[in-house]
């Protein structure tokens, strides 16, 4: 038990939490207190010193929208927010009870009328914006994982292949998402024509921006693990006479899965950041559109509103990384990838 426990603790990357488990299983505590406070007591000295700091600077910066909120401010507008998401779904549950209801009155006096319900159209929360941009980041970095890693494979094999790309890499990988954002915006607008769209224009150019600027790391680092592969692997493919695709299946991508995932680690990574920034510009009812809408807004609660955005989305670039993390250590045989 206090294995699997430890194993556990280690795949999700909670090593933190690993001296408390063996502590529980009877370990002498001394040693395992020592670890404790290395991993756990250091980190939350760090955070104290960060934000005796914040709240000692935030005092001393006044800005045009007034002071500059230390974390007391910013908790307090946290509570804000999450009241104010909770009355709205709660003003979203009552129109879909006053809907049915009426409806259910509707067909008791006649079983043949015509039903219609529709959907509450009340504003997007704080809570709704960020569930917005995760499936946002998400659609993009799915994009880019189905185009980057097949050609980082077929590259990696081929030598001739990969220096015939590169070129275009190196090209395209420094390009800003600001400078993709307003050609994809004009593509979407010409191409995207649909009387009743699936999607909002907006939300398929956030994600295409993401796509662009995200795919890059995830090429690479495929394409260098490939090329990196054991001849004498694909040599015994070979002997075998394994098809092409059961060499990629069977060998190439076994081989090659620690620096694949390197790459969609980081590619997440820069997907999240290109997110906000494509949000505000495309108006995508994201994070970055709320940070937009508040620093546009100029009301004293917004410098506090816009550090809640902030905090929010670097805890959840922490969460998607940690997650990450556990994924490639769950497919890989390297079971002590890098949790840095």
């Amino acid at each position: 038990m206090k294995d699997k426990a430890i194993y556990f603790l280690e795949l999700t990357g909670l090593n933190w939490f690993v001296p408390l488990a063996k502590i529980a299983s009877g370990e002498p505590a001394g040693f395992q207190f020592q670890q404790l406070t290395k991993m756990i007591g250091l980190p939350l000295l760090a955070i104290l010193a960060f934000l005796m700091f914040w709240h000692l600077g935030a005092a001393k910066v006044d800005t045009s929208l007034g002071q500059l909120p230390g974390p007391v401010q910013v908790w307090e507008q946290v509570k804000v927010l999450n009241a104010e998401h909770q009355a709205e779904r709660q003003r979203a549950d009552e129109f879909y009870q006053r809907q049915a209801e009426r409806n259910a009155a509707a067909l008791a006096k006649n079983p043949d009328a015509e039903i219609r319900v529709r959907d509450y159209t009340g504003r997007a929360t704080f809570v709704d914006q960020i569930w917005t941009s995760l499936f946002t980041v998400f659609v993009g970095f799915l994009l880019a994982s189905l185009i980057a890693i097949p050609i980082g494979i077929v590259s990696g094999l081929s030598q001739n292949l990969y220096n015939a790309i590169n070129p275009l890499i190196q090209i395209f990988k420094p390009v800003s998402p600001l400078a993709w954002l307003p050609i994809v915006t004009m593509v979407v607008s010409a191409v995207y024509v649909s009387a009743d769209p699936m999607f909002s224009k907006s939300f398929i150019t956030s994600a295409i921006t993401v796509m662009l600027c995200s795919l890059w790391p995830t090429l690479i680092n495929t394409a260098v693990g490939v090329s990196s592969i054991d001849r004498d692997l694909l040599n015994v493919g070979k002997v075998l006479r394994l098809s092409y695709f059961t060499t990629v299946w069977k060998i190439v991508i076994p081989s090659s899965i620690p620096m694949i995932f390197t790459g969609l680690r980081i590619s997440l990574g820069i997907g999240w950041m290109v997110l906000i920034a494509a949000e505000m510009l495309a108006q995508n009812p994201g994070l970055g559109k709320f940070v937009w809408d508040e620093f546009q807004n100029g009301s004293s609660n917004s410098l506090s509103r816009i550090m809640v955005a902030v905090l929010a989305i670097g805890l959840i670039g922490f969460v998607l990384d940690r997650i990450m993390l556990t994924l490639q250590k769950f497919f890989s045989y390297d079971k002590n990838a890098n949790i840095r």
